[in-house]
Order: C-alpha cells, then sequence, then structure tokens
C-alpha cells in the first residue's frame, strides 16, 4: 500500500514540475520575443536616411601574432530613406574598411567590414570614418581596439641565453 501511496505521488509530482517546466520555456520564449520588440521599437525613427550601429567599439581582445584581422560594424538604417555610405576611412594604412556599395533600404541592416594588420605587435586602437547620408551624422567615427601578440617564434625559448659577441 506504501508503495502505491508513493508512486501516486511521485507521479503527481512530475506532472506537476513538467507542467511548470512547460510554462517556464513558454514564459521564456514569451519574453525573448517581447525584448526583440522592445529593441526593435527603441530604435529611434529618423526622417531622411538613419545610422545606428550594434556596436561602435570593436575590441579585438588579445590576439596572436598574424592572426585574421577581419571584423564587422553591423548597423540599420532606422530612417525612411535609403543610406548611402560613400566613404569610410582607416586611421592608418594598417586599419583597411570595407564599403557597402548598394544604399541601405529604411529598416535593413548594412555591415562595414574591416581588416587590421596583425602581423604589427602591440596594443592598438585605431579608428574608421564613415561619411553618408545619415540625417544629423554625416560623419560617424568608429573604434577598433587591442593587442596583438609577439610571434612565439620570435621570442627566445626560457632558461636560454642569446650567444654573446666577443
Amino acid at each position: 500500500m506504501k508503495k502505491i501511496i508513493f508512486m501516486v505521488a511521485a507521479v503527481a509530482f512530475l506532472g506537476t514540475y513538467s507542467a511548470t517546466a512547460q510554462e517556464v520555456a513558454a514564459n521564456a520564449k514569451t519574453e525573448i520575443k517581447k525584448e526583440k520588440k522592445e529593441k526593435k521599437a527603441k530604435l529611434p525613427k529618423v526622417e531622411g536616411a538613419g545610422m545606428v550601429f550594434e556596436n561602435e567599439t570593436i575590441d579585438y581582445g588579445t590576439i596572436p601574432h598574424n592572426a585574421d584581422g577581419k571584423r564587422e560594424f553591423v548597423f540599420v538604417n532606422n530612417g525612411n530613406k535609403p543610406l548611402i555610405i560613400s566613404n569610410t576611412q582607416g586611421s592608418c594604412g594598417c586599419t583597411v574598411p570595407v564599403t557597402p556599395k548598394d544604399p541601405i533600404k529604411p529598416g535593413a541592416k548594412g555591415v562595414i567590414g574591416v581588416k587590421y594588420a596583425t602581423d604589427r605587435v602591440g596594443a592598438f586602437t585605431k579608428t574608421v570614418t564613415v561619411t553618408s547620408n545619415a540625417e544629423g551624422m554625416p560623419t560617424k567615427v568608429l573604434t577598433i581596439k587591442g593587442t596583438v601578440l609577439p610571434d612565439p617564434a620570435a621570442t627566445p625559448a626560457a632558461g636560454t641565453t642569446e650567444p654573446t659577441k666577443s
């Protein structure tokens, strides 16, 4: 008899737990959808072309010598007219941006690619200047930063000494 009562209690508990887990999952999905809608709604609408970046700074972190230096700045045209990017310019020759060729339609996403020359060792902070027809913001400065580690083959191994010249 005790076994039957225990099994009935266990089944009732698991049934309640299962229903609760399903409710939690459904609520989580609803919250995610709600956050996405709020995020979209938070983009200020602009009369004309607009440009809102997901991130205006890209942190490469600490990367190996000669690592892949390609990254992307993603943006949305939050205006009601096409966004035309007329120019992108890196702050030096080691920072090469890639400009979208076609106009970005209202509400559409665009990408500005950037490649940093990771053959240069040490910390870096560089900028990319974007020129466009964005209303109230025809010029926008984006930043990349990080540190490139030295090539392990170029540094002497620990415990070894360099030969001295006599």
